[in-house]
């Protein structure tokens, strides 16, 4: 139960290190300009920042719902397994795009999706690897169907 609820705590700060990754590159994309327009109007930049948000969305509605499981008092191994999984893939996913669309700059600690990239990978490993996350998955779905 303790480990459920810190797989959702570390799907949610997954969520929070994407979004506020998302949140730096919009900044960013309107104040650059490469080839004689800003980044935003780049399509290629469009479609990274169109699957950040995608990818963030679904995340926060996997952590939503385990974590209103766990406040029903219902069980949620499972989903907060999902959740923790699914959000720090993500994260990961997210903060490396960040850092792309930054350039050389977001490669740089003066600008905050270098950290952001960093903590996500801690995501990955806190409260059980994806690997760990797999086998919780399975081995809850292999209880379910006989």
């Amino acid at each position: 139960m303790m480990l459920d609820k810190g797989m959702v705590s570390i799907g949610a700060l997954s969520v929070g290190l994407a979004q506020a990754s998302l949140d730096e590159s919009l900044k960013y994309v309107h104040e650059r300009e490469t080839f004689g327009k800003l980044l935003k109007d780049h399509e290629v930049i469009q479609f990274m920042l169109a699957d950040m948000k995608v990818d963030i969305d679904a995340a926060r509605l996997l952590v939503y719902r385990a974590a209103a499981l766990a406040s029903e008092g219902k069980p949620f191994t499972l989903e907060a397994s999902i959740a923790k999984l699914f959000a720090s893939e993500m994260a990961m996913r997210v903060c490396n795009k960040g850092i792309q669309i930054h350039d050389g700059y977001g490669y740089i600690r003066e600008f905050p999706v270098e950290r952001y990239l960093r903590d996500a990978k801690l995501c990955e490993i806190g409260e059980g690897t994806s690997e760990v996350q797999r086998l919780v998955i399975s081995r809850e779905l292999l209880k379910t169907y006989h």
